[in-house]
């Protein structure tokens, strides 16, 4: 299993080494092989990293056109039955989620959840411009956020992983914030890097995410492609051989658990259920596709079988 993990990386601290494995992964999901998401969502199809259709033109419909591309607009202003024609439009720019909040620099096992955070955003990187499209990512740490417009080529991808490394090497080395701000600003943040008809992923644990993001996600939703890749830790949801009393944060607020007791455990695995649940829900409800990640096991060991 080892071979599957980046030989340059400790589970804690981040360097471009680490990442820069991934590149040479990412030709795995390349076309005809199999689809990335395919892969994490259990279907033997999906829509290639990037790609759609775009409407072309109109023209005058034809024998054997499929009625459904018919353009009404065009016919009741012609008085003449005219058919849309679409093209594959060959570039689709993809901007990354990446949260650096208080939460994500947290694990119990393998890896920090920030590191495997890292971790996915290079491989999704580097699928993207193995496949012509630019990316772009909105780095958010909960009190700030850095905005790296999309790019191609090798450019793309190495601004974003340099970056990643500067600003978790910076928050692995100060005190913890109190007080972090919601996810809307991000949000906003994402309807102006992305350009419409682009694809948004979110790599996240979106202990930040509430209702109140619901309007803003289905505005991005209605122009773009968005997709949720929940990150978490066994500890989260009370999977752990530790007994005993810990004092346990989740960004915000702090108190001690007592691990020794089933009870406690018990209620630690509700909680993280009914909130995943309510992700899951909030995601089907704007039509945004969900997977996982657990940061107890490696990334590779995750999405390949």
């Amino acid at each position: 299993m080892s071979n599957l993990f980046s030989p340059h990386s400790n589970g804690v601290d981040l360097n471009l080494d680490e990442l820069l494995y991934y590149r040479n992964q990412s030709v795995q999901w390349l076309p005809p092989a199999k689809s990335l998401w395919s892969q994490m969502l259990g279907h033997h199809q999906s829509r290639q990293l990037g790609r759609g259709m775009d409407f072309s033109e109109s023209r005058q419909y034809q024998a054997g056109d499929d009625i459904r591309a018919i353009d009404w607009r065009v016919t009741a202003r012609t008085g003449k039955a005219h058919t849309k024609l679409f093209s594959e439009e060959r570039e689709k720019p993809l901007v990354l989620f990446l949260d650096l909040s208080p939460s994500m620099v947290f694990g119990s096992n393998l890896m920090l959840k920030s590191v495997l955070m890292a971790h996915m955003a290079s491989l999704i990187a580097w699928l993207t411009v193995a496949q012509q499209d630019r990316v772009g990512a909105v780095i958010d740490t909960g009190t700030e956020l850095i905005e790296l417009k999309p790019m191609g080529r090798n450019k793309g991808p190495l601004v974003i992983l340099q970056r990643l490394v500067e600003v978790h090497a910076r928050i692995l080395n100060r005190p913890r914030e109190t007080e972090t701000h919601s996810f809307q600003p991000a949000l906003s943040a994402l309807r102006r890097l992305t350009p419409k008809g682009g694809e948004i992923v979110f790599i996240s644990d979106f202990i930040r995410l509430t209702d109140h993001e619901q309007h803003a996600l289905s505005q991005l939703k209605q122009h773009n492609s968005v997709r949720f890749v929940h990150v978490s830790d066994p500890l989260e949801f009370g999977a752990t051989a530790y007994r005993g009393y810990e004092k346990i944060s989740d960004g915000s607020r702090t108190q001690w658990l007592d691990f020794s007791s089933k009870k406690t455990r018990q209620q630690i695995e509700v909680a993280f259920n009914n909130k995943l649940q309510g992700l899951k829900t909030l995601a089907q409800k704007t039509g945004i596709s969900f997977c996982a990640l657990s940061s107890d096991r490696l990334l590779l060991n995750q999405i390949s079988g």
